[in-house]
């Protein structure tokens, strides 16, 4: 009669083991849906992820038009005549009186950078239109001036300025 040394795999302990690791495997196929519906959805990152905008290829006077969390961003860069209109207006003239200063980075006040949303109805206005060489829009007769204030129309706000840094001279981020 034969006899084995238990120090000595056999054919047993290999299936234990192998059937084991299917096991293992197979459960953590199992599970790995569950835990991964549980992450954010990449268009839900990507909505709420700040943007990155070079500004070098906007040319002074020009503006463009970039979405940010779904939303019209307008980043201007103002001519010398448009600054300083926009500063030498007395809050007064406002409606919804705010400084040109606190609208713009200090050592870029000729980059305007706002909402492109009417405060009256939700309406996207048009650069370079209007009696304040702003915006204008068109739904309800809404004009803002170079510095997105309001200044004639039904809108009762300014258009608002969006969170956003300078990263470089040339470069900005909103978010």
């Amino acid at each position: 009669m034969t006899t084995q040394s238990s120090a000595e795999p056999t054919r047993r302990d290999f299936l234990y083991i192998a059937t084991g690791a299917v096991a293992a495997v197979g459960a953590a196929a199992a599970v790995w849906p569950f835990v991964s519906q549980m992450n954010p959805d990449a268009s839900t990152i990507a909505a709420g992820a700040p943007i990155e905008v070079d500004l070098t290829p906007i040319a002074q006077g020009q503006d463009i038009k970039v979405f940010w969390r779904g939303k019209p961003i307008y980043i201007m860069n103002r001519t010398p005549k448009q600054v300083e209109e926009a500063v030498k207006t007395p809050l007064s003239d406002l409606k919804d009186p705010e400084t040109d200063q606190a609208r713009t980075k200090a050592g870029h006040e000729n980059w305007l950078v706002v909402t492109g949303i009417c405060t009256h109805l939700g309406c996207i206005p048009i650069a370079h239109e209007g009696n304040y060489d702003g915006f204008f829009c068109p739904c309800h007769g809404s004009q803002y001036d170079s510095s997105g204030r309001i200044r004639q129309g039904p809108a009762p706000l300014n258009l608002p300025v969006p969170p956003y840094q300078f990263v470089s001279d040339s470069k900005i981020q909103i978010g």
